[in-house]
């Protein structure tokens, strides 16, 4: 059999240290031998004599193999490490494959048995499998397309991914800010959770430098902070220009234990049908509707900040955005400019309360500086007339 795994979601990848498979066999088969893929246990084997099963356990477990495997031990679409890429930042990387000879399982259709109770952690959990189903037999071309054949069977496994099973508190917050305002809005309180004072250690003061990271660690080991997420995704207007807007993003690594491989941020604001540059990241249109593009993928760049680093002096990466102004909908009121909903690694981040947002100044502010210009302005005008007023009228105001 070949089993392959392909990750249809667009913005939700398997990162390091990858998936691992596992299924309860429907009678007793095992497995003799595997390409593309091992078992993380052999089993109890002692059953058999001389020629030794990969794996005899009823409950196998799959993973992948490493990058650098021999050629002798691959297939097509293995040795990744369990690493998949998400469906829209790379398709061509979004599927894995390992190969298995099964024994004691019967030679036909009617007496091969589809295994059950399938499971998938890519690494941790979240993800809930439904049963395989029969489906109609795979066909393949010879290369030549002169000839075709088909598969013995085809099963297909459905799983689903739940952020909440995945983990009880979210993993990342937004923060705002402004040019035209001196708050900056804090992730909210609490927002992964709060500090337990009862257990020490359950956070690190951002001095202690002294922690050795346990990169790829599924649990998190975050700085101390106010909102204690494992990740910040901080929205900063930047800067107003007469036909263009520009926007600072930065996400920010508190997590101790994880470096964030192939990382993706998604955003949804209403200006994103306006991009005009994006400087550093790599931008792709995600568009429910064909008619709204308000939604845009960001992803790091190759070789150059495709990493967020785990919690430090560099474990950050940042880029800008320079929207386009549609005269019919752009504004800086009541917080227009800043995302509707962001999502980091395809999880929801908690954002800040809209009464919140960093606002424009006051609009009575505005209309009591222009009524004083103009008292200025016509009591100046009147000194003029009156010759030496002048310096006494203005010292009064």
């Amino acid at each position: 059999a070949v089993v392959t795994i392909y990750n249809f979601q667009q913005y939700r990848h398997i990162q390091a240290p990858g998936w691992k498979l596992g299924w309860t066999w429907a009678k007793k088969e095992v497995i003799w031998s595997m390409m593309g893929g091992e078992t993380t246990e052999q089993g109890d084997c002692s059953r058999f004599k001389g020629n030794i099963p990969h794996c005899c356990n009823k409950h196998p477990a799959v993973v992948d193999l490493l990058p650098g495997t021999p050629y002798n031990q691959q297939i097509a679409n293995c040795c990744k490490g369990g690493v998949l890429n998400s469906w829209a930042q790379d398709p061509a990387t979004a599927a894995s494959s390992f190969q298995l000879s099964v024994g004691q399982s019967g030679t036909t259709n009617k007496t091969v048995r589809v295994p059950v109770n399938f499971t998938l952690k890519a690494p941790g959990p979240g993800y809930t499998c439904g049963p395989a189903k029969i489906v109609k037999p795979s066909r393949f071309v010879t290369p030549d397309g002169r000839r075709e054949t088909q598969a013995m069977m085809t099963w297909n496994v459905t799983c689903t991914y739940s952020q909440f099973l995945a983990q009880e508190a979210p993993s990342c917050c937004v923060s705002f800010s402004s040019f035209y305002n001196d708050t900056i809005v804090p992730c909210s309180k609490c927002a992964c959770g709060c500090q337990n004072t009862s257990q020490p250690g359950s956070c690190v003061e951002s001095k202690a430098s002294h922690i050795a990271p346990v990169v790829n660690s599924y649990t998190p080991l975050v700085r101390c902070t106010s909102h204690m997420c494992p990740v910040r995704v901080h929205w900063h207007i930047k800067l107003n220009y007469k036909e263009y807007w520009r926007v600072k993003i930065t996400i920010t690594n508190f997590n101790y234990n994880m470096n964030y491989t192939q990382w993706n941020l998604v955003v949804q604001h209403p200006n994103f049908d306006n991009l005009t540059q994006s400087f550093s990241f790599n931008y792709k249109s995600i568009t429910p509707y064909t008619a709204i593009n308000d939604t845009a993928m960001l992803w790091g760049i190759k070789f150059y900040n495709d990493m967020l680093l785990e919690a430090g002096p560099l474990g950050n990466v940042q880029s800008e955005l320079l929207f386009r102004k549609d005269k019919a909908t752009f504004t800086f009121e009541e917080g227009w400019a800043f995302p509707r909903r962001i999502y980091f690694n395809g999880d929801n981040c908690v954002m800040p309360t809209p009464n919140v947002y960093p606002g424009l100044p006051n609009a009575s502010s505005h209309q009591l500086t222009s009524a004083l210009g103009l008292l200025v302005t016509l009591l100046a005008a009147m000194a003029l007339l009156f010759g030496h007023a002048r310096t006494s009228i203005i010292f009064i105001l």
